[in-house]
């Protein structure tokens, strides 16, 4: 008898070395997809979220409107050109981004505090930083996401323009070029924007607080720099019996602007006509006007780095 009793007695298991104590979560027996997975799903769940996808109703419609906003003029301005048959467009591409300035601001001021904002309020990016991804991947995720919802906000409606320029007929060389004239400025507006908007959004958790912020360095400053601008322009000079216009000097009041800068080096890089305050002093000029853009990039994306390494 005794020795059917020890027979049926289970066989206790092995103690795991590795458990102290097991609440009875499953654990995780699958592969480890490293830093470089959790860096792109964060680069795509930041780049979803700046347009609402993935999101509420109601956080859809600021971004998407205003999308939708970028887009119309230049479904009229196709329109027209059409119906017209001007055989070119009424507004070139670049100039297009430039007038379309304060869309553009109003989008990256309402959509940098949603990327970086949030992970501060609730505390989440110390658990992004446990494992596997570091501050350097966090940042670098995050400024890739803004910088593209950027370059879409403002490259869909060049594309508009381009695709109906040659449904048009148009000159297609032509419109080739500018079209990627027009690239070009939307590809600085997305860096020197984003690079912006997002510093200021990673100094403060209240999204109110960095809406503001970056309307203010946005649009504030192009209209001080529109302001210096005209007075230095008006105020000319007779020297020597010989009217003197400081026209060119006036130019030099871009470097307070984020929008006249791009707006500066776009067209002094391609010699397209000027128009308004939107022109560079000299050759020396455009190229301050370029590393100055270059610079505050690079110096935002260090603080940015900088900023999360202390978290």
């Amino acid at each position: 008898m005794s020795d059917r009793s020890a027979m049926s007695d289970p066989v206790p298991a092995a103690a795991r070395a590795d458990v102290i104590h097991d609440i009875g979560y499953r654990h995780y027996d699958g592969p480890r997809l490293g830093r470089g997975y959790a860096t792109r799903s964060l680069y795509t769940l930041t780049l979803r979220g700046s347009f609402g996808l993935g999101r509420s109703i109601k956080s859809k419609i600021l971004p998407m409107g205003l999308l939708a906003l970028m887009c119309v003029p230049a479904l009229i301005i196709v329109a027209v050109a059409v119906y017209l048959k001007s055989g070119k467009l009424p507004l070139e591409y670049e100039r297009y981004l430039s007038i379309m300035d304060f869309v553009i601001a109003v989008f990256v001021a309402a959509q940098a505090p949603v990327a970086l904002s949030r992970d501060l309020r609730f505390m989440t990016v110390p658990l992004y930083f446990s494992r596997p991804i570091t501050a350097g991947d966090y940042v670098r995720a995050k400024f890739g996401a803004m910088f593209s919802a950027m370059f879409l906000l403002t490259g869909v409606p060049l594309l508009i323009m381009w695709i109906g320029s040659l449904l048009a007929s148009m000159s297609f060389s032509y419109n080739l070029e500018h079209f990627g004239f027009g690239l070009l400025a939307a590809a600085l507006y997305s860096l020197l924007y984003s690079s912006l908007a997002l510093v200021i959004a990673s100094a403060t958790p209240r999204r109110g607080f960095g809406v503001a912020g970056i309307i203010m360095l946005l649009l504030i400053s192009s209209a001080i720099a529109s302001i210096i601008y005209f007075v230095i322009n008006r105020h000319d000079q007779v020297v020597d019996g010989f009217m003197v216009h400081h026209s060119t000097a006036a130019y030099w009041a871009n470097v307070i602007s984020p929008s006249g800068l791009v707006d500066s080096v776009v067209t002094w890089m391609f010699k397209l006509p000027t128009s308004g305050a939107g022109g560079v002093p000299s050759t020396l000029g455009g190229f301050v006007f370029l590393a100055e853009i270059i610079a505050v990039s690079a110096a935002a994306y260090g603080l940015l780095v900088r900023r999360y390494r202390k978290i």
